[in-house]
Formats: structure tokens, C-alpha cells, sequence
């Protein structure tokens, strides 16, 4: 198997036969059309599966089965596009803060990355779970970004670049930090290895999935599934393991062949459930 980038079979995934000119429509493009169409998913490791980051695994996995990922995945499928398009594309580490982690327990647990185009420095972030992005930003601090799901803005300074999103109306939520020093893949590679052998690793617990498309969010977390509509927002538990790979085909369009162990994974998910209401 190749370990080149299948660059017609990833504009096939998520829909695109526009410009491929390294410039800024065509990046927006793509991080628009890539979170509607490749749902963050972290099924591997809730089931104990191998992750692995190398360009074939991820052509086979992302492309050829129809599934997903999370973040390494998704964003160095990306880098990995954008340099065979011609952008200027580095990759860099962040430390997560989006659901109250305190800023003194920061780790490198997540992939973005920057691209330079006619002198001007974006960021772009496919794969942050629970908060996909669908726009890249520019990489430039003290300016509020409308995106088409949100606003976001930058905030202090390199090494401690603050990711933040405009969370209810006027709350301010951090979502990640992160450095503009540029991180080889190999890094991210082990980084990864490292958290999936991590037993107590939140991806081995909770399930997370989720899809952007225009219409608006669509995310599972463990049995919670939640779907936006504009200003409407419904929440629904599925009842059993029969709806739960349903939304999963449904809802996210993930290919389930090959997946040993899922039914008692998901079974587990609503057992929880259960237990807790």
C-alpha cells in the first residue's frame, strides 16, 4: 500500500472538485467541506485498537473505510493534503483547557496547524473534538473570527498562544494553548502511542463523535446524542445497541465493518447510562 497521500480519493470523502491552487479559498474549502464529511471519532481506542498515523493506515482507515478519527489523525491527514496542494503547512502541539482543565495540568494531548499563505499566517484545526472548527483563523491576536458555528479569538502570546470560543453569548471558554514551534511527525506519532497505552486515557472510557456540516453540530457523547438546527437544539439518549450503531451509521456515517467488540462497548455506554438516571 502506497504511503503517498490518495489526494483524488480525500477530495472524493469530502466532496470537493474546486480550485486546488494553494491559496485561501481553497483552504477554506476544505476546512469547511473536511468536518462535514470525516466525523471525529475515537472508536479505536474505546475498543483498544491500534491508531496509527502513518500515511497508508490513514488513506485505508479515513478514506477507504469510511470512518474517522481524532485529532492526529484528522489534522495530519490535512497537513499532509496541503503540502501535496502546495501550501505552506507546519504542524505544532496543544494542551487542551476546554472542559475546565486547570492550566497547571496541561499536557501535549492535541495536533493543529498553522499555514502561511502570501505572507499571512492561518490556523487550521479539523480535529478538536466536542468544538469542531470549519474555518481556518487568522493567526493573529486581540480580533474577535466568525465562523459559521462560532467565534473565536486568540489571546497571549508565543509559546502560550490562548485559543478561546465565544460560549452563550458574551463567555470567553479557552479551549487549547499552544506554541507556533513546529513539531516533526514522528513526535506526534509517539505522543500518540503514549495516550493510547495510557490505561486511564479519557478515549479509552467515552465515546466522542461528531460532524459539522452546514446544517449545524451533530456530536455523541457516550449515549447523548446532541443535533442542532440553527437556534434549536435536541438531545435524545439512544434506548439501545441497535440505535446506537444506527446513529453511528446514520448520523456520523461511519463504516462499522471489522469493528470487534463494539457491541459490548456501546453496550457498557448504556449500561452507564442507565445506572447514573
Amino acid at each position: 500500500m502506497s504511503d503517498d497521500v490518495k489526494l483524488s480519493a480525500y477530495l472524493e470523502r469530502i466532496g470537493y472538485s474546486g480550485s486546488i491552487a494553494p491559496v485561501i479559498e481553497t483552504l477554506e474549502a476544505l476546512h469547511a467541506l473536511h468536518p462535514a464529511s470525516i466525523p471525529f471519532e475515537n472508536l479505536n481506542s474505546l475498543l483498544g485498537l491500534p491508531v496509527l498515523l502513518d500515511q497508508a493506515s490513514l488513506n485505508q482507515k479515513l478514506l477507504a473505510e469510511k470512518r474517522g478519527g481524532y485529532c492526529f489523525e484528522q489534522n495530519t491527514m490535512l497537513l499532509r493534503v496541503l503540502r501535496e496542494l502546495g501550501f505552506v503547512a507546519k504542524a505544532h502541539l496543544a494542551g487542551v483547557l476546554w472542559g475546565g482543565r486547570p492550566v497547571e495540568e496541561l499536557a501535549p494531548d492535541h495536533m493543529l496547524v498553522s499555514v502561511e499563505i502570501g505572507g499571512v499566517p492561518y490556523l487550521a484545526d479539523v480535529g478538536f473534538g466536542g468544538l469542531l472548527m470549519t474555518a481556518p483563523l487568522r493567526l493573529r491576536t486581540g480580533i474577535e473570527q466568525e465562523t459559521p458555528l462560532g467565534t473565536y479569538r486568540l489571546t497571549g502570546e508565543d509559546p502560550a498562544l490562548r485559543l478561546e470560543f465565544r460560549h452563550r453569548g458574551d463567555e470567553w471558554r479557552p479551549v487549547y494553548q499552544f506554541s507556533l514551534e513546529e513539531v516533526p511527525d514522528d513526535s506526534f506519532a509517539t505522543i500518540n502511542a503514549a495516550l493510547n497505552s495510557d490505561p486511564e486515557w479519557f478515549f479509552h472510557h467515552h465515546l466522542l463523535v461528531e460532524r459539522a456540516p452546514p446544517a449545524g453540530r451533530r456530536m455523541l457523547f457516550d449515549t447523548r446524542l446532541t443535533t442542532h438546527s440553527g437556534d434549536e437544539r435536541e438531545i435524545v439518549h439512544p434506548a439501545n445497541v441497535e440505535e446506537m450503531r444506527d446513529v453511528l451509521i446514520q448520523t456520523f456515517g461511519i463504516g462499522l465493518a471489522g469493528l470487534d467488540g463494539l457491541d459490548n462497548a456501546l453496550q457498557r455506554l448504556i449500561d452507564r447510562h442507565e445506572a447514573a438516571v
